[in-house]
């Protein structure tokens, strides 16, 4: 399923010329993969996945701000919900998306940015995946919505997700695409985002308006 097609978000996509030139890419990618190591103990990428045990989100709530350079976005994170999804965000939120582009704007059909590559070309992963939690059974993504991104594997869900600007809505065969939150606060930055365009002719590249998260912070919100 491709965007350009209609047919929802797809993680893995060519990288297109306005990117950085390969070598950059690379330099950027090695640091984040080793921001990852760091980030999940010297097991490795690999074992990140356990790492990102359910349990350390199971029936939690949490609170995150992708600082971006545009301004702060805050979103609400569904540990009950997606437990195995926000786990991972813990733990990619340490170290991983730290100087990350949101590389995707999508304009027509569907209305998303889509973030969580450091490399900035739509390829990049933590070097895991798993599987979907929480899609919506009607494909409705209401604006707002915080979900994952993947490919056409329903266990390729990583570190690239989705911010729903406009509702949308998606194909729910192949499982649909796992909601782990939602925009709290900041929504105007995406939007402004959003409205500045991209410069590709089919309403699907990099954003017009460059946005980077430069750090993530995240708490448990208690009860």
């Amino acid at each position: 399923m491709r965007v350009g097609q209609r047919r929802g978000i797809v993680l893995f996509r060519r990288a297109r010329g306005r990117f950085a030139e390969r070598s950059s890419r690379n330099a950027r990618g090695d640091r984040h993969q080793a921001a990852l190591r760091k980030a999940t103990g010297a097991a490795g990428q690999h074992a990140a996945a356990e790492a990102s045990s359910k349990a350390d989100a199971a029936g939690k709530t949490f609170t995150a701000v992708l600082h971006t350079n545009c301004g702060n976005v805050t979103v609400e994170l569904y540990g009950a919900k997606a437990p195995q999804t926000v786990a991972s965000f813990l733990q990619l939120a340490k170290a991983y998306w730290n100087d990350s582009p949101c590389h995707r704007l999508t304009t027509q059909g569907i209305y998303v940015l889509q973030c969580g590559d450091p490399t900035g070309t739509g390829t990049g992963s933590p070097g895991y995946g798993f599987g979907i939690e929480n899609a919506p059974q009607d494909g409705d993504y209401p604006a707002g919505t915080l979900a994952m991104a993947r490919s056409q594997d329903p266990n390729s869900n990583g570190g690239q997700f989705f911010i729903v600007y406009d509702d949308t809505q998606l194909p729910t065969d192949g499982g649909g695409y796992s909601i782990f939150g939602k925009i709290v606060g900041g929504m105007k930055i995406v939007n402004a985002v959003a409205k500045a365009g991209t410069n590709s002719p089919n309403g699907d590249g990099a954003p017009t308006q460059p946005i980077s998260i430069l750090k993530v912070t995240v708490t448990e919100k208690k009860a």
